[in-house]
């Protein structure tokens, strides 16, 4: 395509006509027209590669190649856009360059609207035909870019109290650079978690931003984090996809106020009681998180403040101590009423009752020895530690010595406290067997010792339980059985492996790898468990995939578990059917009998079941042949004759079961083979009727006629030979026929005018038994033919003739030529031996010598025309030669 700037097309063709008379004398002006400038616009898709063709210049501007001198195009200096094509001098055609042009390098910032090309200045010389011309090529983009993310990982902070159909920008939006189209079209979640959606909205400028939609209830207490992974897809054929993970962190909101777990404790303490002594332990629990979570401990106002005073709460545990001494004397019974305050919450309230009992000596007392690690009363265990594990020891002071103490545990959980050994009061508190943190992670114990007189003394222990990677990761599935079709996109989703650690912390996180029998194309996402395919199955390739995938934690040591991944591959309908061979040769026999079997073709197509099902059809020449659809048998429907047609080429096609179904064509052919079922025929002499004029003075050797027959058989069937069966008139053994050429030649002097008739016998050498024809080949030896009616007479006058006995070839031996049964010197002899016994030896020595000379005369003459053994290829020769004969006439 291209615009011209220059004159219109009549204006210009009068032009034309001006310029060709003034050809000779003004040539300049001729080519005035062409000084004005041209723009021609071509069209290409980037990334074509070297050497595609653009556009052809003279041809696009009309121009004349035949004028003198010719055309020359150039470019007037080298741009950057110059490197992007090559020019041909002599015929101004534009081809593209070895350095690829990629529409997003080379216009970065252009839009669609706008679009991107390149800009060339070609001049046209010589001097009296300069032009320059505006080259303008404009690229258009392919979909050779996929979407991607600004970063591999984008977070997102969703408040746990939103409302559903809340919405929440993706600020990291993927950018493709490609146009229209070809750019990003939408986005998708992997797993939305039945929680989440995503919609797209366009802005003004075209571009679309993804918007996280909240479609359920969320609640942080119940899962605080989902991570998935957010694809942006093109509009591209086939698309193509980019992905980032999508990390959605729930943010807590205060929608959750502590709760104490006990709210009525009763607390015995004894007037003896030492300041410092802990009374009680209270503990609230707020499932939010940081500040929405922290709980402070205070009394309430309607607690005395010398009450305040004499027992000391801590506002951040929750514990109640003895801070002064009591009056057992006046004050049996303190009523503390303690608030758990959270954020914006109306507090929780718990009553702890501390009855005093009054005593006379000094107070009892339990003093506590821990073994475990202790902290203001809490003490921790590991969750790995055995059964019967020593925790603390405890020793029961200032009792009667002729009282019975009692020491017990209130609270639950696998824990007991027995007397140590057979030392009085002293206890030990162990546990009885193995801890379990997933199980319960904390215990609340109360020591309790007690006397006959009701002297009751508490002492609270909490004990917490330390998180160990004692547990591996498990699989929801440990057979993964996924199908997925062949020749699928590369990067296609399979599945998500799931894989939960009912540990703590980071000995709970898990990641995924791959085991060391997965195939390359696999991959895995170790976060989320997304397992893909990199690339296009071939199920005729491989049709079953099996691995290993594994699941580790992050503990110490590390745990792991395996699941067993198995891909099946499904078939589709990708493959042709297919010959073995790419074509396919048959001899057989002509009249070779109808519905016999003349080959079999063999055809397989890769593809499973229907898809690589297989029927085979003639697509020519099904009137004379068929062929079985399953087996692949070929057949002709009746008996061939060599001779009307010796080879037959047909087209098989082989169609398979799939949908659409796949086809594939084969070339057959079929050679018959020759068999001896045609005598030969002879074509001269064309009838026995006919015949030849001999003159009398002909010389023995001469050729006279030549025996003409052809075979419509092929090889051996066709070679022909002559012989003479019978002879009539003339003297015997006069005319010889030659076995391979059928030439006839004069064997010895012709003495005797008239008819000589010989019968001919040309056969063949066919197997099992030759063919043959006769003919009679027939000479009138005189000086001419005066009665033309006589030698018909002759011809048709009924007679035997003399059979030989001989075989053809008999005659034509090196021993010489036929000997002759008269003599031709044996009359004068005898007449001079009657006339003149006496001149007896003179004639007779005469006579001999004379004969001798004229006898060697006539073997010269024998051998001369004696016949040669031919080769085989000799005997080719002549029977082209002939077939040439009998074309020409």
């Amino acid at each position: 395509m291209f615009n011209s700037k220059g004159s219109g097309h009549s204006r210009r063709g009068r032009t034309w006509g001006f310029c060709i008379l003034l050809l000779f004398t003004t040539p300049l002006s001729c080519f005035a027209n062409f000084r004005q400038a041209k723009e021609l616009i071509y069209k290409i898709k980037e990334g074509l590669p070297k050497g595609t063709f653009i556009g052809a210049i003279g041809r696009d501007l009309n121009l004349n190649f035949t004028v003198e001198p010719p055309f020359s195009f150039n470019l007037p200096q080298k741009k950057v856009s110059d490197q992007y094509v090559k020019l041909n001098n002599s015929t101004g055609e534009l081809y593209t360059s070895a350095t690829e042009i990629d529409r997003e390098t080379l216009c970065p910032d252009n839009s669609v609207r706008w679009g991107c090309d390149l800009s060339l200045d070609v001049i046209v010389l010589p001097q009296q035909y300069f032009q320059l011309i505006k080259i303008k090529i404009l690229i258009e983009d392919v979909n050779d870019n996929r979407p991607k993310f600004p970063t591999d990982e984008i977070s997102m902070f969703i408040p746990e109290n939103s409302p559903i159909n809340a919405r929440y920008t993706v600020e990291q939006s993927a950018v493709d650079p490609d146009l229209g189209t070809y750019g990003v079209q939408t986005y998708w979640l992997v797993n939305d978690f039945g929680l989440f959606t995503l919609d797209v909205e366009e802005n003004e400028g075209g571009e679309l931003t993804p918007f996280l939609i909240v479609v359920e209830d969320l609640d942080r207490e119940v899962q605080d984090e989902y991570i998935t992974d957010i694809i942006a897809e093109d509009g591209g054929t086939p698309p193509l996809l980019g992905a980032a993970t999508l990390k959605i962190i729930i943010t807590d909101v205060n929608d959750n106020c502590p709760q104490f777990t006990e709210s009525q404790i009763n607390v015995t303490l004894h007037g003896n009681s030492t300041k410092g002594v802990h009374l009680a332990r209270l503990h609230a629990f707020d499932p939010d998180l940081g500040s929405n979570a922290l709980i402070s401990y205070t009394y309430s106002e309607r607690v005395p403040r010398t009450t305040r005073t004499l027992f000391h709460l801590d506002k951040t545990t929750g514990l109640i101590k003895l801070a002064g001494k009591i009056d057992s004397g006046t004050h049996t019974f303190y009523k503390l009423t303690v608030l758990a305050n959270g954020p914006g919450c109306i507090p929780a309230v718990a009553t702890v009752t501390v009855h005093v009992i009054k005593v006379l000596t000094g107070p009892p007392a339990v003093i506590s020895r821990y073994i475990a690690p202790e902290k203001d009363g809490v003490v921790t265990l590991k969750e790995s530690e055995p059964a019967f594990s020593p925790i603390a020891f405890f020793t029961v002071k200032n009792m009667d010595l002729n009282q019975k103490v009692d020491c017990h545990l209130e609270g639950f959980g696998p824990f007991r406290i027995v007397p140590y050994q057979l030392l009085k009061n002293e206890y030990l508190l162990e546990t009885t067997e193995p801890l379990d943190y997933e199980k319960t992670k904390d215990y609340e114990l109360i020591v309790v010792a007690n006397n006959t007189h009701g002297v009751v003394i508490k002492t609270f222990l909490k004990v917490q339980i330390l998180d160990e990677n004692d547990n591996a990761p498990v699989f929801q599935q440990a057979l993964v059985e996924i199908s997925i079709e062949e020749n699928n996109l590369p990067n296609s989703f399979l599945t998500q492996l799931q894989a939960t650690d009912q540990d703590s912390g980071s000995r709970g996180q898990v990641i995924y790898l791959l085991g060391g029998d997965a195939p390359g194309v696999f991959i895995v996402d170790q976060v989320t468990g997304v397992l893909t395919v990199a690339t296009s199955l071939d199920r005729e390739e491989k049709e079953k995939y099996r691995f290993i995938v594994r699941a580790i934690d992050h503990g110490t040591p590390r745990r792991e578990s395996i699941a067993t991944v198995v891909v099946t591959v499904l078939d589709r309908n990708d493959n042709s059917p297919r010959f073995i061979n790419k074509d396919f040769t048959f001899f057989v026999p002509e009249n070779f009998p109808g519905y016999g079997e003349i080959g079999v073709l063999s055809v397989t197509d890769a593809d499973a079941a229907e898809n690589g099902w297989v029927a085979l059809s003639i697509l020519n020449g099904s009137d004379i042949f068929m062929i079985d659809t399953g087996r692949g048998a070929l057949r002709a429907k009746t008996s061939l004759d060599r001779e009307q047609q010796g080879t037959y080429q047909l087209w098989i096609e082989a169609v398979d079961g799939g949908k659409p179904a796949l086809s594939s064509v084969t070339m057959v052919t079929v050679l018959l083979l020759d068999v001896n079922d045609n005598p030969p025929v002879v074509l001269f002499p064309q009838s026995n009727q006919s015949y030849m004029l001999v003159l009398p003075n002909t010389e023995p050797g001469t050729s006279i006629t030549e025996v003409y027959a052809v075979d419509k058989d092929t090889g051996m069937n066709a070679v022909i030979a002559y012989s003479i069966i019978k002879r009539k008139g003339g003297e015997p053994g006069s005319f010889a026929i030659d076995p391979e050429t059928g030439n006839i030649t004069l064997q010895r002097e012709l003495s005797i005018r008239g008819l000589y008739s010989l019968l001919v016998k040309v056969s063949d050498h066919g197997q099992p038994e030759p063919l043959y024809s006769t003919v009679m080949v027939n000479f009138f030896v005189n000086e001419t033919v005066c009665n033309e009616s006589y030698v018909q007479s002759l011809l048709t006058r009924e007679a035997e003739i003399e059979v030989e006995e001989k075989p053809w070839y008999i005659g034509q031996m090196k021993d010489g030529p036929e000997r002759y049964e008269l003599f031709p010197c044996r009359p004068v002899l005898i007449a001079l031996s009657v006339t003149c016994l006496g001149l007896f030896s003179l004639v007779v020595t005469l006579l001999t010598y004379m004969c001798y000379k004229k006898f060697k005369k006539i073997r010269k003459k024998g051998s001369e025309v004696e016949i040669p053994l031919k080769t085989k290829n000799d005997s080719a020769k002549t029977i082209n030669r002939k077939l040439r004969q009998v074309s020409n006439i």
